[in-house]
């Protein structure tokens, strides 16, 4: 009898019987299109990048430790990092301002026109990169090992970037992953989810 009162209580509360308060969905964390090059081409559910040109992500980084991915569907000339709003999006390569940190394709890690790292392995198309921020330090990833080129002294409030030439095609991944996210790291929220 009980389960009987249950049932016809929640589909009288489903008629309108209570005062129901809908659920806010939050939003998704995806490139955003109102901060990107102009010649920037967004597709894929606002997943993919290609072009030329650079775009943020919708959502900057205010948790402690994000994590977010790429693949490399095409190669070219491509890059992956943080960047404020105030980066050039339509200038690429990134990494010629103060307002960008990136690891590009060529294997180099450039912040204020400045090489401050260079990998001996390039990567290659279908590889993985994954990145770490956790407002000290940002570390990347190709295909779940860790590259070593630990990139500090980021300021300010920073966004995932990304920018392609050359024919250089990115699938952006913030959560889902390809690759597991190291221990403590999780993706990107947006600051009222962090609540």
């Amino acid at each position: 009898m009980a389960a009987c009162f249950c049932c016809f209580r929640c589909c009288w509360a489903s008629a309108g019987g209570f005062n129901h308060v809908p659920l806010k969905e939050l939003p998704t964390v995806q490139l955003d299109t109102s901060h990107m090059g102009t010649d920037v081409v967004i597709v894929k559910s606002c997943r993919r990048i290609c072009g030329t040109g650079a775009a943020l992500a919708n959502a900057p980084i205010v948790q402690n430790k994000a994590y977010f991915e790429i693949k490399v569907q095409s190669t070219g000339i491509w890059g992956v990092g943080l960047a404020t709003r105030k980066s050039n999006l339509n200038s690429v390569p990134l990494g010629m301002d103060k307002d960008s940190w990136v690891l590009r394709s060529d294997g180099t890690v450039f912040h204020d026109g400045e090489m401050i790292h260079k990998l001996t392995n390039y990567v290659e198309e279908g590889d993985v990169i994954g990145v770490t921020y956790d407002h000290i330090e940002m570390n990347f990833y190709r295909n779940g090992a860790q590259l070593p080129c630990t990139v500090t002294g980021i300021r300010g409030t920073v966004f995932p970037v990304f920018y392609v030439d050359e024919s250089a095609i990115l699938d952006t991944q913030f959560s889902q992953f390809y690759h597991t996210a190291p221990e403590g790291f999780e993706g990107i929220m947006f600051e009222q989810s962090l609540l």
